[in-house]
């Protein structure tokens, strides 16, 4: 039997109307607004469309108060203890984990697409060599639509399945380019006996000059970095991804419509943020004065990496990557090191400090994800670029539900006007002299 809420206005005794209430698998109950308009001639307001659900989505979902995170219902801690990036990959794009056999033909696909097009290379030239690789990457991942256009009828399952094999198999890649680029470093071409993640390293911080070979520890670090950035539901960039996707944009478009979004500073920027606090900061003596400043509420001064907009307890992925950071900080021996001696000591602090505890104000995946890229070699301005290449598998799944539900309609938000009523424009106007 399906539930319904009565909306009244101004306390009139009599309904307005009844809307009915829907039910997900798990989660808060929705009421469903899509006929409010028509019966009442009322929209709803809802800035940042914190208390709206825009789809129904069975990919992702998380439970900020609870701390809970799940990929198609598994556990994050779950997948990053025990899958590879891949296998997640395989997982958000299928709805369930790979057999042996399925997941050797998914990875043999993706190694096999993990080539560009030779002459993708000519748009890097038209760049400085000081721009932002994050601005390279949106002009870049772009324009693959120009050059793998044969498989772009959004209607065709097939060619939605070609795309997100592509865009999986290449953003690494690009995002290599980038960081190459950015250096003056020749490009490293992709080899096929490396797994995923090992190709990505070698393209990244490998040199023509000596064979590469990868850590095991640290292949391990990226691997799981990605696993906990694959996708979380809702957020700004996936959305941005759904509301292009909705207008029937190919899926190159569409992708770089989230790469867009998440360069902003509140969203992707925030693990690039903490290491700019760090260096900011400078010495572990001077961690108080900072505590103290993101205490006042008189200071604009705020603690990067700390809290989360949609956790109001600890995040989930958080504790996995503290313990893949302590793991690639002791294979590497940087325990000592000035910068992260202090992110430890900060660390201890927040975990200790009673105002943060009051205020759960707990470091979060973005504060642990950009020490260890910085431990990992990983400059600075490629930590966006990085989340990109994480998330770029749970833009293509949602991207892939919303082209399939037949639910689906281009994307068209309302507003609350507060601008000038109807006016007419002076009849001296444009006549004077």
């Amino acid at each position: 039997m399906t539930q319904h809420c009565t909306l009244t206005l101004n306390g009139n005794a009599d309904p307005l109307v009844e809307l009915p209430v829907l039910s997900g698998t798990v989660g808060p109950d929705v009421i469903d607004v899509q006929t409010l308009y028509n019966k009442t001639g009322l929209f709803t307001y809802d800035p940042g469309f914190t208390s709206t659900a825009s789809c129904s989505s069975s990919i992702t979902y998380i439970d900020g108060e609870a701390g809970v995170l799940l990929y198609r219902g598994y556990p994050i801690e779950q997948l990053a203890e025990k899958c590879t990036f891949l296998e997640v990959c395989y997982l958000l794009l299928n709805g369930e984990l790979p057999d042996k056999a399925q997941m050797h033909t998914f990875e043999s696909t993706i190694t096999m697409h993990t080539m560009v097009h030779d002459q993708l290379t000519n748009f890097f030239k038209g760049f400085r060599r000081d721009a932002h690789p994050m601005a390279i990457m949106v002009a870049v991942v772009g324009a693959l639509s120009a050059f793998y256009h044969d498989a772009l009828d959004i209607k065709s399952k097939k060619d939605r399945d070609i795309s997100a094999i592509r865009l999986i198999a290449k953003v690494p890649t690009i995002v290599a380019m980038c960081h190459k680029y950015s250096t003056g470093l020749p490009f490293m071409y992709p080899q096929n006996k490396l797994s995923y993640v090992e190709n990505f390293m070698r393209m990244m911080l490998a040199t023509p000059c000596d064979e590469y070979v990868p850590n095991p520890v640290l292949v391990r670090a990226l691997d799981r970095i990605l696993i906990l950035h694959a996708d979380h539901e809702q957020n700004a960039s996936t959305s941005t991804v759904r509301l292009a996707g909705s207008s029937g944009a190919n899926p190159y478009a569409c992708i770089t419509s989230g790469i867009a979004c998440l360069w902003g500073a509140a969203h992707g920027g925030a693990n690039e943020a903490v290491l700019n606090m760090l260096i900011e900061i400078g010495d572990v003596s001077r961690i108080p004065l900072y505590i103290s400043k993101a205490k006042d509420k008189n200071d604009a001064f705020r603690l990067m990496g700390f809290g989360h907009r949609v956790y109001k307890n600890h995040d989930p992925r958080a504790k996995l990557m503290r313990a893949t950071c302590h793991e690639v900080l002791t294979e590497l021996g940087l325990h000592d090191d000035e910068l992260f001696k202090l992110a430890l000591e900060l660390e201890r602090i927040a975990l200790e400090d009673p105002y943060f505890i009051e205020k759960k104000l707990y470091p979060n995946v973005d504060f642990y994800s950009g020490i260890v890229l910085h431990a990992l070699g990983i400059p600075t301005n490629m930590f966006t670029a990085m989340f990109a290449m994480g998330r770029t598998v749970g833009w293509i799944a949602h991207w892939d539900e919303m082209i399939a539900d037949p639910e689906q309609k281009i994307g068209r938000p309302r507003q609350l006007y507060t601008g000038a009523t109807q006016r007419d424009v002076p009849a001296q106007h444009g006549n004077a002299g």
